[in-house]
């Protein structure tokens, strides 16, 4: 079942209505016990909650949160060397601009954070 079929039917439930025909559910019907509409309700965040997480993940470049190789480290230690800039690097290697700096850092290449400007 998808996230959002499961989320509609959990909203009818919480609203205390039957999720297929709409109709209000008898008052003891143990949806409309006030910890059951309560647990009902956290279920429906959790639900938006994933379903917002899914979305977000289907913006991510196709190699967002893989295991880099050592031949992609390598790839892109020399595409720095070369002077390419991170946005061009991140697309060549479907990644996000943050992770290629992650990666860099980690690898000792670029620095974590920016060297401070003397006083003059």
């Amino acid at each position: 079942m998808e996230i959002q079929a499961a989320l509609k039917i959990m909203r009818a439930l919480a609203d205390g209505v039957h999720p297929e025909t709409a109709e209000a559910l008898p008052p003891d019907s143990v949806c409309r016990n006030p910890q059951c509409v309560c647990a009902l309700h956290k279920a429906v965040g959790a639900l938006e909650y994933a379903l917002e997480r899914e979305r977000f993940r289907q913006m991510l470049p196709q190699n967002a949160g893989k295991a880099w190789t050592r031949e992609e480290e390598q790839k892109i230690c020399d595409a720095l060397r070369q002077g390419t800039n991170f946005q061009a690097i991140a697309k060549a290697h479907n990644r996000t601009v943050g992770s290629i700096v992650a990666r860099l850092v980690r690898l000792g290449k670029i620095n974590a954070r920016p060297a401070r400007e003397k006083a003059a």
